[in-house]
């Protein structure tokens, strides 16, 4: 035994300071405790794990694998020991060694229940359900508990769903046939138990497609007496499949009688009603068939008369009702009324609660566009506040503000002139002053002002004129408007929203900082709404910035990776048979996130571009980002869209608005966007591992990795194969010609880089980097010609950043802001492709500079026999040629540098008292709301510019060496 002798008790006091100083953080003084007790008891197996668990926790990793290494090697059995070791894998993210451990406990004590039940859980860890069914029919025999014959089940149908085999049809049936009969066994025997036991067999049922089985067992007395708590949407889901329409909807009016305002049992209930339209009349049931839609009328007003209170379900299940008999080219005026009443009507009832706006909505797509704008006209007469008046109260304010928006999605502000949409939004700032000083004094600081969409609407006109006129004026007041709601309702996320997209659009990512730490979005938001920012920020121009806010969102998910895998794995301790399939799609949607595929990629992007130490330096941070060129690790086909694009409220013309459309469109142009940079990357890697190949096994025996080591021809045939995907990817992306994300309305997603990185010299660059590369290596004849090339290509590159820069100040003398995102983008994109040159003609030279001296003093030792023979560019000719790509680049990089001092901060199309004119707020706050914003974009502009040359200084002294 590890504790040799000691009783339990003892053996547990001995290492509770151990515990205590890791469990508050302090791993040092654990360290020291665990040492002084093995001084004592040197093969205690748990203190030597703990002080494993010390050293891994103060990032010693070598000495901690050493340590844990030599315990597992010991092959213990004691709980302690095993949890110890179990706890240090999880963290290291090695959870087939926890299987390892628990295969050897379990082989040395074959009945012991908490060990297997501790191998189960690790099978589970690692998705190895076959292994997973064996353990539990183990446990079975050992213990005959239901929870564990139940765990051999859910283990055969995750083997036909979710394992190796489950993609063969036969296979599928196979295991989910096994399943059934498993459970079925236990039924005839009377052992069926719980509740999720029952649900495990209705969803087995399910899955094979039983779905008579599966009613008959759900409306059984077994199912009864065990899951009396069946949700109803089982038995809409079963009665749907089974096309029992009648009795569906006899179940729905009871329902609906009992609980008057589900929205979702409204909409079921009216398809049921339609569906029985469809059913062939029986005998004797002739009049059915002629009133069901009335009875279905009949119903819907009956609850809508015999309710105390107003409810908001059956007045839409009325409108929606009205709308599938218009599909249906039914008479549904003739039955429940004329669709504007019913509208009005309910605009009337419903319209003082902010949801109004969007309940509207959901009916207008199915009527013309003339019948919309009049809709609109007649909810803004209703609304009772006119041009020339004010709301009275809160309520007439909220009314007011759903009859604006509602006209808006209408398209009534589409075709209106310039001046009628500037005065429009005159009129929207003035309520918005109003409502804000009448009605939103006094609120806590977790709720919204009442008149903040009046703001909100004004921004999205103040967007239109801009759009139109194609300057930034009438957007930077909008800002401005935005900034100052923001003071007066600090918790209103749409303004933040709003106010973070205009900066981006114009380039200023310390004000879209600001918003988006405003946000103070969290955990499964940074997956969801991170999209927001995140996929903003490459190529924004700081390098550093952007990193910081990958490593924020890079930790949430490499943390709740860990977490996921327990909540698995709690699943199966408390047979909740119903989350485990949504806990594990949820694992694989959240580790298939484009969102965390994109930031993983874009932080080793960053990390290789602003590296800034001597060679060997950066390639030991190169060798710890674990690059293998050669190994797409990323599951393309998996990739999952994970963005919450409904986050920014919008009411734009429902008939310019293709929502589905513009995020397929989008996603599709982020995949792409990640294709070209996750092969950049890679065929970057391949250049510096074709000359500082990883140490292989024998190198690392042999320990003396001085001597040049020839690349393998592995890594030459891998950078012609990553070379050729480089050319065929832009070839093929040309070819289908995908058109930039439409611009048309403010809460349009802002156009991904595609475009970008198609227009700049990206692909000839890194193209003719490989050949160099390639002629380097071997000392090609060409290798002369290839070096003028990429010189060529280096200056080309220098000349589009000087010039974008000297475009950019010509345009702050018409509008500084309009187009500065495109330029800074430009001028970023430049001096990454020059950073990353930099980086790799560095270590060349470092590898290059060796090999020449090593082969000199050769040559001199040795007599020269091979001179007749042609021979390749010796390395002192391709070392001297490196150097003068280097001066070279030196150069450029200098000129680059002299164009950023050179870079002038944008000028905003007028001046700041004009703007103070047009705000037209509280004299007291419009000098230091406008001026604060604009030093925002001042404050960006000169961080921006210091981060660019300090990068560029680094890469200057880089090459200089």
């Amino acid at each position: 035994m590890a504790h040799q002798g000691m009783d339990t008790a003892l053996f547990e006091r001995r290492l509770r300071p151990i515990y205590d100083n890791l469990e508050v953080g302090n791993n040092r003084k654990a360290l020291q405790e665990s040492e002084k007790l093995l001084r004592k008891h040197p093969s205690m197996l748990c203190a030597r794990a703990l002080k494993g668990l010390a050293l891994l926790r103060l990032g010693r990793y070598e000495e901690s694998h050493g340590c844990l290494q030599a315990v597992a090697e010991e092959k213990p059995t004691d709980d302690s020991t095993l949890q110890v070791l179990s706890f240090c894998y999880r963290e290291m993210e090695q959870l087939n060694k926890i299987v390892e451990l628990y295969q050897h406990a379990v082989k040395k004590n074959p009945g012991n229940e908490e060990l297997l039940a501790h191998l189960f859980i690790s099978y589970v860890r690692v998705e190895d359900y076959k292994a997973q069914q064996a353990v539990a029919l183990q446990l079975y025999k050992a213990q005959p508990k239901n929870a564990y014959y139940f765990w051999s089940v859910i283990s055969v149908v995750f083997q036909g769903i979710r394992g190796p085999e489950s993609a063969v049809p036969e296979k599928r049936k196979i295991y989910l046939g096994l399943a059934q009969r498993m459970v079925e066994k236990h039924i005839r025997e009377g052992k069926l138990e719980s509740e999720q036991e029952a649900f495990l067999y209705l969803h087995i049922l399910k899955l094979q497609k039983k779905f008579q089985e599966a009613w008959e067992f759900l409306t059984g007395e077994l199912c009864a007496k065990l899951y009396p708590g069946a949700p109803v949407s089982m038995k809409f889901e079963l009665l749907k499949v089974l096309g029992n329409w009648r009795e569906l909807n006899e179940l729905l009016q009871q329902l609906l009688d009992a609980d008057r305002d589900r929205w979702d049992y409204y909409k079921e209930y009216i398809q049921s009603c339609f569906e029985i339209l469809k059913l062939p009349i029986a005998e004797g049931e002739s009049e059915e068939k002629k009133f069901s839609l009335a009875a279905c009328q009949e119903f819907l007003q009956g609850i809508i008369d015999s309710s105390e209170r107003k409810r908001r379900g059956p007045y839409l299940a009325r409108l929606e009702l009205h709308q599938r008999m218009r599909a249906h080219q039914l008479p549904a005026e003739q039955l429940i009324g004329n669709f504007d009443e019913l509208v009005v009507e309910y605009f009337t009832l419903f319209a003082d609660k902010s949801c109004c706006t969007h309940d509207i909505a959901l009916f207008l797509p199915s009527i013309s566009m003339k019948q919309r704008q009049a809709l609109a006209n007649k909810l803004l007469l209703q609304s009772g506040v006119s041009s020339t008046s004010l709301p009275m109260n809160k309520e007439q304010m909220q009314k007011h503000i759903c009859a604006l928006q509602i006209s808006r999605m209408c398209g009534a502000h589409i075709d209106l002139p310039i001046d009628h949409l500037l005065a429009f939004y005159t009129a929207l700032k003035l309520h918005y002053e109003h409502g804000r000083s009448t009605f939103g004094n006094k609120l806590l600081s977790t709720e919204m002002g009442p008149s903040d969409p009046y703001a909100l609407l004004a921004a999205n006109v103040m967007y239109d004129i801009s759009l139109r006129e194609n300057k930034s004026d009438y957007l930077f007041e909008a800002l401005c408007l935005l900034q100052y709601v923001l003071r007066n309702s600090t918790s209103n996320f749409h303004v933040k929203l709003l106010s973070l997209k205009i900066y981006h659009m114009f380039g200023c990512l310390v004000g879209a900082q600001e918003m988006y730490d405003y946000l103070d979005i969290k955990q499964i938001q940074l997956d969801s709404m991170g999209y927001v920012h995140c996929q903003l920020l490459p190529l924004c121009g700081r390098f550093s910035g952007a990193r910081n806010c990958y490593d924020a969102t890079l930790k949430f998910f490499t943390n709740s990776y860990k977490e996921r895998l327990e909540y698995i794995a709690l699943t199966y301790r408390f047979c909740t048979f119903s989350k485990m399939e949504e806990f594990l799609n949820f694992k694989e949607r959240l580790t298939n996130s484009l969102q965390y595929v994109t930031c993983s990629l874009e932080a080793q992007i960053c990390d290789l571009v602003s590296c800034y130490g001597n060679v060997h330096q950066n390639l030991s941070a190169y060798a710890a980002m674990s690059i293998e060129p050669a190994e797409d690790r990323i599951a393309w086909h998996e990739l999952s869209d994970n963005r919450d694009l409904d986050a920014i409220i919008r009411w734009d013309p429902l008939h310019q608005v293709d929502a589905a459309a513009e995020c397929k469109d989008s996603f599709d142009q982020e995949i792409e966007v990640l294709q070209l940079r996750s092969l950049m990357l890679r065929l970057f890697a391949t250049f510096i591992d074709l000359y500082h190949p990883p140490p292989s096994p024998k190198q690392s025996l042999n320990g003396d990795s001085k001597e040049e080591t020839p690349a393998p021809e592995s890594a030459t045939t891998t950078l012609e194969l990553l070379r050729d995907s480089w050319t065929g990817l832009y070839q093929r992306l040309r070819l289908m010609n995908y058109k930039p994300l439409p611009q048309q309305f403010l809460v349009n997603l802002l156009p991904t880089r595609l475009h970008l990185l198609l227009e700049l010299p990206y692909e000839r660059f890194f193209d003719d980097l490989a050949q160099l590369v390639l002629d380097l290596h071997s000392g090609a004849a060409t290798l002369a010609a290839h070096c003028k090339q990429v010189g060529d290509n280096v200056i080309a590159i220098m000349e589009l950043c000087v010039q974008t820069i000297a475009d950019s100040n010509d345009w702050n003398g018409k509008d500084g802001l309009w187009k500065r995102r495109q330029q800074q983008q430009k001028v970023a994109a430049s001096l990454e492709m020059l950073s990353l040159y930099a980086f790799l003609l560095s270590v060349l030279n470092d590898k290059l500079q060796v090999s020449s001296k090593t082969k000199t003093n050769k040559k001199k030792q040795g007599d020269n026999k091979t001179q007749d023979t042609p021979q390749p560019v010796s390395d002192k000719e391709r070392s001297q040629m490196v150097q003068e790509l280097m001066r070279q680049l030196k150069h450029k990089l200098e000129s680059c540098d002299a164009a950023i001092r050179s870079w002038k901060a944008p000028v905003l199309p007028r001046d700041l008292s004009s703007f103070m004119a047009d705000m037209s707020l509280k004299p007291e706050v419009e000098a230091t709301l406008i001026g604060d914003v604009s030093a925002t974009f001042k404050d960006s502009h000169e961080l921006m510019v210091t981060e660019l040359r300090n990068l560029l200084k680094d890469k200057i002294r880089m090459v200089a060496k």
